[in-house]
């Protein structure tokens, strides 16, 4: 809430190559058998399902508690009573959006995507334009929604970081969070606050309180604006990915091209934990120096617990799922808030999608799987034609 690598082939050992992409090393090592093993990067890959619910659902306190969504510069933002508050009340403000907006998204889609558009960024921007208001209200400053596309252009964008120099990165990062630091400073100086929050912001600056430090409330923002637009822009772009080049193969029920597109590329593929003390850890011993990192792709193609798990198969949703090997939000106390909102947006857009248009896909030369704290899809052109053969206008 980042040339494509060809899966390993398991039992050939495990690869030395630190130079590869984290994504192509950690499939390397994985022999399909041992779910728990000890990385050549150092650190320890929790991949069986078993193991990664008892990692992540932490009952036992085995891992240092901690929360991937509220992470900030001092550990954690809380307390607990203020990440859940936050996180109903995000979940309640984004719902009524989606409630209220429904009925433009065919509009949105054939402005901005139709007859062609270029992934991942196309989804992102889509995303943006539909969820601006809950990011923003519409009556906040002006400069402060041109500093959120800013910063959406140049942070939240796969690949955006590699288009600006070092400089110009510090530059713009130390402008933006000074503008938002005053937004947060002005509403939490307001006498009376709104009786429902309008935005995001409001959500955060509400949840965490008049005291809160208005860097840690920005951070806890800027969360949720790489989640919205960028994580829910990436799934949807894998999910248009998957479209366009298995069209024989998508459903008729867009919820399980979603969930099939989140099994086979989980946006959040990596976590990191700290065990608490020593212990054993399918059959490794871990400690207190050691960094756990759960990745929740190789659990969604563990050969265990799925059939041809490598394969695009949207129809093996209709007879269920086993739970254990699916958790594309995470697990435990810490499941991302926004899960159910996330997966319906999602769902209305490849429904919509696939009743409305026909979808070609043409990927660009040597493009993969962008790596990084995100799985971004590789980028391609989509190409958006009406059934009866009419193309799509702008």
């Amino acid at each position: 809430m980042e040339s494509s690598p060809t899966r390993a082939v398991r039992g050939q050992g495990r690869s030395r190559d630190r130079r590869a992409d984290p994504l192509t090393r950690i499939r390397a090592e994985f022999d399909g058998v041992h779910g728990v093993w000890r990385s050549a990067g150092g650190e320890v890959c929790v991949a069986d399902p078993e193991a990664v619910r008892a990692v992540m659902g932490n009952r036992h306190g085995t891992v240092a508690e901690t929360s991937d969504f509220y992470h900030n510069r001092h550990g954690v933002f809380g307390p607990r009573s203020a990440q859940i508050a936050i996180g109903r009340a995000a979940r309640d403000l984004i719902r009524r959006h989606l409630n209220l907006q429904r009925a433009e998204l065919p509009r949105l889609v054939a402005e901005r995507l139709a007859p062609h558009s270029e992934w991942p960024d196309a989804g992102n921007l889509l995303v943006l334009s539909h969820l601006r208001d809950v990011l923003l209200h519409r009556d906040a400053p002006a400069r402060l929604h041109t500093t959120v596309e800013a910063i959406v252009d140049r942070a939240v964008l796969a690949g955006a970081r590699g288009r600006h120099s070092v400089p110009s990165r510090l530059l713009f990062r130390r402008s933006a969070l000074r503008a938002l630091r005053e937004e947060v400073r002005a509403r939490q100086d307001r006498p009376d606050g709104p009786a429902a929050p309008r935005d995001l912001m409001d959500v955060v600056v509400d949840g965490g309180g008049a005291a809160a430090d208005p860097r840690d409330l920005v951070e806890v923002y800027l969360s949720f604006l790489f989640a919205a637009v960028g994580s829910v822009g990436f799934a949807l772009g894998w999910s248009v990915h998957l479209m366009g080049t298995h069209p024989d193969r998508v459903s008729a029920d867009p919820s399980w091209t979603v969930r099939e597109a989140l099994r086979l590329w989980p946006v959040a593929w990596l976590f990191a934990r700290t065990p608490s003390r020593a212990q054993e850890l399918g059959g490794t011993r871990v400690t207190p120096r050691d960094r756990l990192v759960v990745c929740s792709y190789l659990v969604h193609r563990h050969p265990g617990h799925w059939d041809r798990p490598d394969e695009f198969v949207p129809q093996r949703w209709a007879t269920g799922v086993p739970d254990a090997a699916y958790l594309p939000f995470g697990h435990g106390p810490h499941t991302c808030a926004g899960a159910t909102v996330t997966v319906r947006l999602l769902e209305d857009l490849v429904g919509l999608l696939s009743r409305d248009w026909r979808v070609s896909v043409t990927p660009h030369d040597g493009a993969g799987p962008q790596v990084g704290a995100a799985l971004a899809p590789p980028r391609f052109t989509a190409t958006l034609s009406r059934p009866d053969g009419c193309p799509g206008r702008r």
